[in-house]
């Protein structure tokens, strides 16, 4: 299982990556392995507000329905169309090519309270 160390973690299986004041959020290695085969993305915020913890979308696996949480304050900017195609680019390189979402933060102080590598690594075991 990759947790990449210059990630930021939520308790909720997302990861965030920083670029500037832009958050790319993606669902992590874990996740990707719980779910199982990943059918379909749903994600109706772009061009939205979304408060840190709250749902900014759906992912669908061949057996259940997940909501997706944003690690983040901001508005969603961008939904990574190319997993409209190929959703199971989630599951084959989700820290890459399988982001979701990224954020304009409005609080890019929230980050700080993220789970690092090492306490996401102790929280899946």
């Amino acid at each position: 299982m990759k947790i990449p160390f210059e990630l930021k973690y939520t308790k909720d299986h997302e990861w965030v990556r920083v670029e500037g004041d832009t958050a790319v959020v993606g669902i992590t290695d874990f996740a990707q392995s719980q779910l199982g085969d990943i059918v379909y993305l749903d994600v109706t915020t772009v061009g939205e507000s979304v408060e840190q913890d709250s749902v900014f979308g759906t992912i669908e696996a061949v057996k259940t329905v997940s909501d997706l949480f944003c690690p983040v304050s901001g508005e969603v900017t961008e939904f990574n169309g190319a997993l409209d195609d190929a959703p199971e680019t989630v599951n084959r390189d989700p820290y890459g090519e399988g982001w979701i979402i990224r954020v304009a933060m409005s609080d890019p102080g929230q980050v700080a309270g993220l789970l690092s590598a090492e306490e996401y690594k102790a929280l899946v075991g």
